[in-house]
């Protein structure tokens, strides 16, 4: 989830630009807008970018953390362009700061029933309006499980679940083994300003980074895009 600093920062770009950034389809970036979510427009446009760029690999889009669907809605208009398929993973129990007491709590997405987050039915409520079914597959269980069962490449893995260091680390050591050579990681809410938000997700970033099997491309406002750039990742540290 996107916990946007109060001045947020310009875009960057690192590699050339080739022509105008794609933009997803009218009615699409329409419920992009309009789902529950907290990704900003600017984001979600360099995401959508990300998205169309590793489709043209021929292999699946995978997205951690899928809340009610807004950034889904983006990777699956990618994936319905170029005939692959947008994977989306989550339990849709909601993360750390969405649980009730914390400043990101939608009581709206609370099951009467439980009593506890479920985010699910708002989510193919989102996907379903947008016309996107055909084009995901949504996975509803813990990320690290779904990432154990695995077992093909991927063009994009998208970092968008649990922002505690356990959450964020497994997600990272789970999926991207699993991404193609060529191939891109991005991370959502990246602050190296302690000041603007958690440091799990910045702190996978750097990994990836120091590691030196990723190459930064972009940078907007807290989403970073990474191409993968070596043979192998190791899932360990």
């Amino acid at each position: 989830m996107n916990q946007t600093p109060a001045e947020p920062r310009p875009g960057r770009a690192q590699d050339a630009a080739q022509g105008p950034a794609p933009a997803p389809a009218p009615e699409t970036f329409a419920a992009f807008e309009a789902a529950k979510g907290f990704m900003p427009a600017d984001e979600g446009l360099a995401l959508y970018a990300a998205a169309v760029e590793a489709s043209q690999l021929g292999l699946p889009l995978l997205e951690v953390g899928t809340y009610c669907g807004r950034s889904t809605l983006l990777l699956a208009d990618a994936a319905r362009a170029a005939g692959v398929t947008a994977v989306t993973v989550d339990h849709h129990r909601g993360s750390e700061e969405q649980q009730p007491g914390w400043e990101y709590h939608d009581p709206d997405v609370v099951d009467p029933h439980t009593g506890l987050m479920d985010t699910l039915p708002a989510f193919r409520r989102t996907l379903h309006a947008a016309g996107l079914e055909d084009h995901v597959v949504a996975v509803v269980g813990r990320s690290p499980r779904a990432a154990a069962l695995w077992g093909r490449p991927l063009g994009l893995v998208f970092i968008d679940g649990g922002h505690t260091d356990e959450h964020a680390s497994a997600d990272y050591e789970g999926w991207v083994p699993h991404l193609t050579r060529g191939g891109l990681l991005v991370v959502h809410d990246v602050f190296p300003d302690p000041a603007d938000g958690g440091q799990a997700p910045y702190r996978v970033y750097r990994r990836a980074l120091d590691y030196g099997a990723f190459r930064e491309v972009s940078a907007t406002r807290s989403l970073r895009v990474l191409r993968r750039t070596d043979a192998a990742v190791r899932s360990g540290r």
